[in-house]
């Protein structure tokens, strides 16, 4: 049997939503023993964010949210209300004998419980902390709430995001999912692993500190240096690329291509199959430099150029050459795409409530230790008994009186 990556790591995650869950779910993927710990009856709000839910389950909408099951695979759910005194203890129970904690509370939330960074490092020296939040666990924002939408307002995503203002239908677009806080997950993730990679040459744990603001400004890539380095903050675009040109959707005579020409060489290319050979010769267009400055008159032309042919047309002609291009699929056409079902991005698994449920793929494809999909995401406490007896050894009466008093 080969062996996980992360096998020999436990992780106990605190979190809920997306970010942390988005972080957990990925180290189980490697093969992390992931423990959600979750309120009793309701667990993580996600459960209830639908339509649209699984049908045929027991619960309120009959079935589980695909919000919740988009981040929530290979995970063990324990149930414990960490507002008693017996939950927290429990709490601190598994964190003696977990590597990491993942948390996305508001700052010094869980300092009430006794379930704080430096709580938890006086029960184990060794545990990665890794907190998630909107602003961080310092500075003038720090205890104020985030969320995704606001992160994407706030940390200059949406400046950059839709058409300009003038143009009919301009103005600030959000992202369609929940970006900042996907990116953030990713990377907790790079963090907790960079601190396991630590403790593992000294034996010491830390305190992984993650902002979704940090996050989104970080992510804002060339788009923060073209401001760093000119002064000047890009405006909104649309589809168009602020370094690139060509590069953006076009209409061909039967609906929209993307066209990426990447380099030079890509654009002569371009120009041969357009039958626009002049435009090779056109100083104006002899670069990218030359086209970004000159886009003003080069976009309108290559408009024109591509309504004379359909998008099957372009896009044959295209590949044929080597010059990037494709349509603009709707999620059914992804998922029904020859190479995303043959680079495995769409599986199905067996949910212990309403059979069998699809799952989006992991994207690492690891040589020696692939990513698995063993466990479906969990019912609220589905595994509160089975951890608590294997890991922290609880009897039959013990787990009982627990029950009997509301901790699990």
């Amino acid at each position: 049997m080969t062996t996980s990556a992360l096998s020999h790591i436990r992780v106990l995650d605190l979190s809920r939503i997306l970010a942390g869950p988005w972080s957990s779910q990925l180290l189980a993927n490697m093969g992390a023993e992931v423990i959600k710990v979750e309120r009793p009856g309701s667990g993580d709000d996600t459960r209830s964010w639908g339509p649209p839910y699984v049908e045929g389950g027991s619960g309120e909408e009959h079935g589980p949210s695909a919000y919740y099951l988009s981040c929530n695979r290979g995970k063990h759910s324990v149930a414990i209300d960490i507002t008693k005194p017996e939950g927290q203890s429990l709490v601190r129970e598994l964190v003696a004998k977990s590597d990491v904690v993942i948390e996305n509370f508001k700052v010094g939330g869980l300092q009430r419980y006794g379930l704080d960074y430096e709580s938890l490092k006086a029960v184990n020296q060794r545990l990665i902390y890794c907190s998630i939040t909107g602003f961080g666990q310092d500075g003038p924002y720090s205890h104020r709430a985030g969320y995704d939408f606001l992160i994407q307002a706030m940390g200059g995503l949406m400046s950059t995001t839709g058409e300009p203002d003038e143009v009919p239908g301009g103005g600030p677009v959000k992202v369609g999912v929940a970006l900042a806080d996907v990116l953030t997950g990713l990377y907790a993730t790079v963090g907790i692993l960079a601190a396991l990679a630590h403790r593992e040459q000294t034996g010491v744990g830390q305190h992984v500190d993650l902002a979704l603001l940090d996050v989104q400004a970080a992510s804002l890539a060339n788009q923060a240096m073209n401001y760093l380095v000119s002064g000047q903050p890009p405006g909104r675009m649309g589809n168009e690329h602020p370094n690139i040109v060509p590069y953006q959707a076009f209409k061909a005579s039967d609906g929209y291509i993307v066209l990426t020409v990447g380099n030079d060489p890509q654009f002569v290319r371009f120009c041969k199959v357009a039958d626009r050979l002049e435009w090779i010769e056109d100083e104006r267009f002899a670069t990218n430099a030359q086209r970004v400055r000159n886009r003003e008159v080069l976009i309108p032309l290559i408009d024109e150029v591509m309504l004379k042919h359909t998008q099957a047309w372009w896009i044959n002609e295209l590949e044929k050459v080597g010059v990037p291009c494709g349509p603009i699929n709707d999620l059914e056409q992804v998922f029904d795409h020859p190479q995303i079902l043959h680079r495995g991005m769409r599986v199905a698994m067996n949910h212990p409530e309403v059979g069998e449920i699809p799952q989006v793929g992991n994207p690492i494809h690891l040589s020696e230790t692939p990513v698995r999909y063993d466990k479906a995401p969990p019912l609220v406490g589905e595994d509160t008994e089975s951890v608590l007896r294997e890991v922290l050894g609880k009897t039959a009466q013990e787990l009982q009186a627990l029950r009997k008093a509301g901790v699990v």
